[in-house]
């Protein structure tokens, strides 16, 4: 039982034939999807700056360079051996879709052609102050990339990016009381990356750990080992709110319509479980009124494949634990986040597409 892109899994390559007739998602009553940008490959996280501009991490296409077992500790098969290259990217992304890439050629690897060569790189990004900082996570040894790591690095404003962690020597030092050796990256696969004051916070799924990353000096702190309490559940998506922190889980394969929860994570990390009955949680958004948005990539039993197309939902969850929907029909949607404008922006077709089958899709969201 694997999980996703993020920590491997068999996908059918019926779905890259499938994705090529891509479309939009089929709205909920009461919201409105249009597209927003497309053309991306294997679109991540996504936050809007100061700018008011939105920034879109692309995975990328990966790439054809290899490592062995004598190089270093490989992610065992039939998701490794990885294939690596430096095919991701950063967008931003103007209102009508023009793009322009702030930072380029940076780490892309995907899995084994047996399990579907599913693509890695960039994930997610986020804003301190005016500084832009992304987490990789398709870097690293055992992703195909000697003499790289998976990192926090800011982009520079010249286009060039500086490492400030190093994540892949702190997962290798601080490992998890819990992690799956049949499905494990020896360089983490990170997901999500949030601001809290300053601070900047990671999840890695593979391992399932919470971690603290200090911009200024690239100090790295664990927060909570998720694994210690909750086991492998593939933590992923990551918001922060009043005080505590918000993680869904992505789940193992086949998936399990409702087995997926959110953990509410206290700063000293306390876990406790918020809401439970989700499916494969990829995105978490807070609007003005903190009420808490969850992204649902895949909701139909089974392995992910052409069945899972148009699956994906967005659903609102109440704070006694009530869950409408917002909206329905998205295909393997990967990150979501909440725009100035009030309305929600979500990468779609964010894995498992030929190049170019992303999509930004905007959500505006019922009164």
């Amino acid at each position: 039982m694997r999980s996703i892109a993020i920590c491997g899994l068999v996908l059918a390559a019926a779905v890259a034939l499938v994705v090529s007739g891509t479309a939009p998602a089929r709205p909920a009553s009461g919201s409105r999807v249009t597209v927003y940008a497309s053309g991306l490959n294997n679109p991540r996280g996504l936050i809007f700056g100061p700018d008011r501009m939105l920034y879109v991490a692309e995975g990328g296409i990966g790439g054809t360079q290899a490592m062995s077992a004598s190089d270093c500790p490989q992610v065992p098969e039939p998701i490794g051996p990885y294939g690596g290259g430096f095919t991701s990217r950063i967008a931003r992304i103007a209102p009508g879709g023009a793009r322009v890439f702030v930072a380029d050629t940076l780490p892309s690897s995907q899995t084994s052609a047996a399990s579907g060569a599913l693509v890695s790189g960039v994930a997610a990004l986020a804003f301190v102050g005016n500084r832009l900082y992304g987490v990789e996570a398709g870097a690293g040894c055992s992703h195909g990339l000697g003499h790289t790591a998976n990192t926090v690095f800011r982009v520079n404003r010249d286009g060039t990016t500086a490492d400030v962690a190093n994540l892949s020597a702190f997962a290798a030092t601080h490992p998890v009381a819990q992690p799956e050796d049949e499905d494990f990256e020896p360089d983490e696969t990170w997901y999500s990356l949030v601001d809290v004051a300053g601070a900047l916070y990671a999840v890695g799924p593979n391992h399932g750990e919470l971690d603290r990353v200090l911009p200024s000096t690239g100090a790295i702190s664990r927060v909570v080992d998720i694994s210690a309490s909750q086991g492998h559940i593939v933590p992923t998506a990551l918001a922060y709110d009043r005080g505590s922190f918000y993680v869904g889980n992505l789940g193992t394969f086949p998936v399990k319509p409702g087995s997926s929860v959110i953990l509410k994570v206290t700063p000293s990390g306390q876990v406790s479980k918020w809401a439970s009955g989700l499916s494969t949680v990829l995105g978490l958004a807070f609007d003005r009124k903190h009420r808490l948005y969850a992204l649902e990539s895949m909701t139909a039993p089974g392995f992910p494949g052409p069945n899972e197309l148009h699956t994906g939902k967005i659903v609102r969850i109440g704070p006694n634990g009530s869950q409408t929907t917002v909206a329905t029909g998205f295909s393997f949607p990967t990150g979501m986040t909440m725009g100035p404008d009030n309305a929600l922006y979500v990468s779609n077709f964010g894995f498992g597409g030929p190049p170019g089958a992303g999509q930004i899709l905007r959500v505006t969201l019922p009164a």
